[in-house]
């Protein structure tokens, strides 16, 4: 029995440990800018990078931040584990991003990896949460509402998208700790203070 779970627990731990990886701050220090918790929002993500490194820095960030979510999923995939360890693998990743223990955990909102987690977990689930993100900002041009939206329905999606039961559970604890992740923005929403983009 212990064998069966030895290869998908320690998976968790390597997707926790790659999700630890906070491309903000590592490519931030690399290219000689100050560590992303200190400016702007005090959020390590690609927004945030892009108010003060440029849009070349922020895509960089952001399509490394995907990639700790794919890549783990991926091998869940690829060495057979069923749904729900290649949920539980995302879900790890993502949880990395949040608290990473290289960063004192103190770690961003978890979109980017959510995000890649899902593509790897189920690309049309990562699909519909993206069109849902694309619609929301195209009419609001505010991605802190644009991400919230799709978090909210990304579970209401996958009842859908998602055979397993365990998975769908997993996914909402996902979205639920996206949600909470912005608490911040909910509050400059409420009180209309958010900033747009673009």
């Amino acid at each position: 029995m212990l064998e069966t779970y030895a290869l998908p627990v320690i998976l968790l731990v390597v997707a926790y440990l790659f999700g630890s990886l906070s491309s903000a701050i590592i490519l931030c220090k690399l290219a000689g800018l100050p560590d992303p918790r200190t400016q702007g929002s005090g959020n390590p993500g690609a927004t945030n990078v892009l108010r003060f490194g440029g849009k070349k820095l922020a895509a960089t960030v952001l399509l490394f931040d995907v990639l700790k979510g794919v890549i783990p999923v991926a091998i869940a995939h690829a060495i057979g584990l069923d749904m729900v360890w290649v949920a539980a693998t995302a879900f790890a990743a993502f949880l990395g991003h949040l608290f990473p223990i290289f960063f004192e955990f103190k770690g961003g909102k978890g979109v980017a990896t959510a995000l890649g987690g899902f593509i790897a977990l189920s690309p049309i689930l990562a699909a519909a949460g993206l069109v849902t993100w694309l619609v929301v900002f195209a009419v609001t041009r505010i991605s802190s509402l644009s991400a919230l939206v799709a978090a909210a329905l990304t579970p209401v999606y996958s009842l859908w998208l998602i055979d397993s039961v365990n998975a769908r559970w997993i996914i909402l604890l996902t979205a639920l700790l996206l949600i909470a992740r912005h608490h911040g923005n909910i509050r400059r929403l409420l009180a209309k203070e958010e900033s747009k983009s673009g």
